[in-house]
């Protein structure tokens, strides 16, 4: 049996699932360290708009424990928010075979890193950051030396997929020690949750005031600038001006939620707001929906809706920025690719889709399959599969 300790920052939602089956696994003796325990008002912070905490549980089903956090203003938002340094004794006196940090954005994963240098304990790094976000030059050139430099030390490095592999190709990594652990959702209940809500489709375009002959595009995030919630508006504005028979749901709360709602109100533009949805809500946007869209940024360095939209069936509509795009979207096949700020291009697409309905639901189909290839249990099986190379031991 292996010793797998795994050190992130707070407890997410799409964690949870990955986590359980891990501890579940016969081979692995898991722990997860967290390093912060995020209040309401601290997701509210984080740019979700309203304080909540999730509605399902992010703790139960294995073995977990919080670190005592010393930073002087605790947050998962910044670099300094997370010190914990008793991460030394604890990789030090628990002798785990071995410690997968997730990301490298925070104090407490260096710490851990050092730590495991000093005790010999071999270290995977994983991360979801690719080439594609926008950093001023002065910062990739400070970068460099010193990515070039742990990344080398470190045992295994652990992509998402195929643009975060790269990054690490970039900065260093030996290919040998690159090994895809993809971003995953939990499909089973995302399915589950869509087929069972699919005869309820009608009463959930009338909560949300949604025409029954519209095609419905559903933007699910944060309101916030790296979402480009505006491009959305745009485009459905833009693809309603040619008399395509559409709508727009968004679902989310931030600090661009009243400018948009300003917009959509001033120019009629046929778009309706469903505010925050919890975990357990949210599948209820995606089937009322025919294709979910994302048109962040860089900053969306992979874009979790798209793996549960998809789970749901959706199609995905992405900006050429988002890190999931190279994966999961196949253009025509799973959903589409547009050019990032280009609401008209996005509104090509959707205009497109919505004239071949038989294809919408087609592309819905290969979704669904294509979800499937990141599900827990495949995050579970390749990181297992990154553990017995990197530790030796065969599971």
């Amino acid at each position: 049996m292996v010793r797998l300790a795994i050190v992130t920052t707070h407890p997410i939602q799409y964690h949870a699932a990955w986590f359980r089956a891990l501890a579940h696994h016969p081979s692995v003796d898991l722990e997860v360290l967290f390093c912060h325990n995020a209040t309401a008002q601290e997701q509210a912070q984080a740019g979700f708009g309203v304080a909540f905490n999730w509605d399902v549980s992010l703790l139960d089903g294995y073995q977990h424990r919080f670190l005592k956090n010393f930073a002087s203003h605790p947050t998962i938002g910044s670099f300094r928010g997370l010190d914990t340094p008793e991460l030394y004794d604890v990789v030090e006196k628990k002798r785990f075979d071995v410690v997968m940090v997730n990301g490298w954005h925070y104090k407490s994963a260096w710490q851990t890193m050092r730590a495991c240098w000093q005790s010999g304990v071999p270290v995977m790094v994983r991360s979801d950051s690719h080439l594609h976000t926008s950093r001023p030059l002065a910062k990739r050139i400070s970068k460099w030396p010193l990515y070039r430099w742990f990344i080398s030390k470190v045992d295994a490095c652990l992509p998402v997929g195929k643009w975060s592999k790269d990054y690490f190709l970039h900065y260093g990594a030996k290919p040998e020690r690159t090994r895809t652990v993809p971003h995953a959702v939990d499909t089973e209940y995302f399915s589950d949750q869509s087929r069972r809500l699919s005869p309820l489709r009608t009463d959930l375009r009338e909560r949300w005031r949604l025409r029954q002959e519209d095609s419905v595009f559903v933007f699910a995030g944060k309101f916030i600038d790296k979402k480009r919630p505006l491009d959305f508006i745009d485009a459905i504005a833009k693809a309603a001006h040619q008399g395509a028979p559409i709508a727009g749901l968004m679902v989310g709360d931030g600090p661009l939620r009243r400018q948009c709602e300003e917009i959509v109100a001033s120019r009629n533009i046929p778009v309706q707001f469903a505010g925050f949805l919890n975990q357990s809500e949210i599948a209820a946007a995606y089937v009322a929906g025919d294709a979910l869209v994302l048109p962040s940024d860089g900053g969306e360095t992979w874009g979790l809706v798209v793996n549960e939209a998809m789970a749901c069936g959706r199609p995905c509509f992405v900006s050429d920025h988002v890190g999931a795009g190279p994966d999961m979207v196949i253009p025509n096949e799973t959903g589409a690719v547009f050019k990032l700020g280009d609401s008209a291009d996005l509104a090509t697409e959707m205009v497109s889709a919505i004239s071949r309905p038989q294809l919408l639901k087609e592309m819905g189909n290969h979704a669904r399959n294509m979800a499937e290839n990141y599900s827990v249990r495949s995050a579970t099986d390749a990181l297992l599969n990154a553990v017995e190379v990197t530790t030796k031991k065969s599971l």
